[in-house]
């Protein structure tokens, strides 16, 4: 704060979260309180979808002259950093918002850029640094899920930064001046009050808090308990986490025998303790490949038609109609079929060339129908014959001949190729192109015997993009 005893907060926001909100119950906050307020904003659309900077700047009436207020922050003399989401936080310190006078409130949630969501492999950004920056630079950093905080209050996040703001005392209100702007906005009143007295809690019990840990719940049936035994057991403690995330998945993909597969995989593998726990996670994701079976079963469960309509904030009475695009090509559904006949359509040109005409549009379903639900259903209980089908087959033997040349690689290139799981993820085109360049980049080390570096060189040119140019060029160098 100045010596004049102005006041310059930023906030900073996704369209739809509030921002606008919480920068008009700040100028109300200020103007009744004696302070000159002025409140500005500027979208900043081209640096993330909907991204905006809301600015509100105060200073106490009755100075010798009538102020004059900025219009935007100004990079190393801003207060107090309001951020409605992990990412955001991370923007104001790169645009030098957050000095170690500044005041930094964010929530630690993440809503995902589409470029981290389209890319070909882990295309998140690190919410660990982002946590690690603003508890170096900031003045002081107030930060939890205040989403999750939202959604429990059964408020909106802009109330619940408005209540972590009030807690953090960077502004010379009393609690009852804060709930007062809110009261004079007039709209949702009451969840408002809810989301604010939650903010409010959670930024005065748990400061500097950062992203929680990441919890698996206890094992809840005798076999999972068993297999959890197995792995704290034969496993290394840097592998357990993932191999019994791995487990759980497993089961709930197939049933107890897949997941006892699994780990009798991962035990074959003889290396440090790192190779293991890559491979534990790596290994529990190729495993659950996305067949149409997996795809129907996901689109049909209860907690998905709960978390959409929690999405779409529905009240008990309102009816919720639920529009999937499903493409699945003639491929994907031979390979649901058992072996010998999906292998058997697909070795004849002319027979797959007929039956290929049905597949060649995408279908709009509706899954809150009665016909498309019991359809999705019938195909979801495939599961129990997944074992015979082709897809199945084709998949286990990919995964134990990439088992298999992990074992016989040297320690560290053993490693980096089972890194090269990344490349292989979702269905469809998307699926081929991945599975494609996985095994050029195997190939080449069959041939070669590519060292670690050649082979992390590789697959960092195969995640460059989509097309696979980047991979061609390596591959040609």
């Amino acid at each position: 704060m100045s010596t004049s005893g102005r006041i310059s907060i930023a906030i900073l926001g996704l369209g739809g979260q509030g921002g606008g909100v919480l920068a008009d119950w700040i100028v109300q906050l200020g103007a009744n309180n004696g302070y000159v307020t002025q409140g500005t904003s500027v979208p900043g659309v081209a640096q993330r979808t909907g991204a905006t900077v809301y600015y509100v700047e105060m200073i106490p009436r009755g100075g010798p002259a009538t102020p004059l207020l900025a219009l935007m922050p100004v990079p190393g003399d801003v207060d107090i950093v309001v951020a409605s989401e992990l990412m955001e936080a991370g923007r104001a310190i790169l645009r030098g918002f957050v000095t170690d006078s500044t005041v930094l409130i964010g929530s630690t949630h993440r809503v995902y850029a589409i470029d981290e969501k389209s890319a070909m492999g882990d295309g998140r950004a690190s919410g660990e640094k982002i946590i690690q920056a603003a508890q170096t630079r900031a003045g002081r950093y107030i930060g939890f899920d205040m989403d999750d905080a939202a959604e429990r209050a059964g408020s909106v996040i802009s109330s619940v930064m408005f209540g972590a703001l009030c807690a953090s005392g960077s502004l010379p209100f009393a609690r009852d001046a804060f709930e007062a702007a809110i009261v004079s906005g007039g709209k949702a009143v009451d969840a408002n009050l809810r989301g604010f007295a939650a903010g409010f809690a959670a930024a005065l019990s748990n400061p500097e808090a950062g992203i929680e840990a990441q919890h698996i719940p206890a094992a809840s049936s005798a076999a999972g308990r068993e297999l959890q035994s197995r792995i704290h057991a034969r496993l290394p403690h840097e592998a357990h986490y993932f191999a019994i995330e791995g487990v759980r998945r497993l089961m709930d993909y197939q049933d107890t025998a897949y997941a006892d597969l699994y780990l009798t995989r991962l035990e074959s593998l003889a290396g440090n303790a790192d190779l293991i726990a890559e491979a534990a996670r790596h290994l529990a994701l190729w495993m659950s490949y996305e067949d149409t079976i997996r795809v129907a079963d996901l689109k049909i469960r209860d907690t998905r038609f709960e978390r959409v309509r929690a999405d779409v904030k529905a009240a008990d009475d309102q009816i919720v109609q639920l529009t999937e695009y499903m493409h699945p090509r003639l491929e994907e559904v031979c390979e649901t079929l058992p072996a010998g006949l999906g292998r058997g359509i697909l070795a004849r040109p002319r027979l797959s060339a007929l039956l290929g005409r049905f597949f060649t549009k995408g279908r709009h379903v509706e899954t809150t129908s009665l016909r498309w639900f019991l359809t999705l259903s019938i195909l979801a209980s495939g599961r129990r014959w997944r074992r015979s089908t082709l897809r199945y087959q084709t998949e286990q033997a990919r995964i134990d001949a990439w088992l298999d040349l992990v074992r016989s690689a040297e320690p560290e290139a053993a490693l980096e190729l089972v890194k090269c799981q990344r490349l292989i993820k979702g269905y469809g085109d998307t699926f081929e192109r991945g599975l494609h360049n996985f095994t050029q980049i195997v190939e080449r080390h069959r041939a070669g015997g590519l060292t670690a570096s050649g082979i992390a060189r590789l697959r960092e040119a195969a995640l460059a993009d989509e097309k696979g140019d980047a991979l061609q060029a390596a591959l040609a160098g």
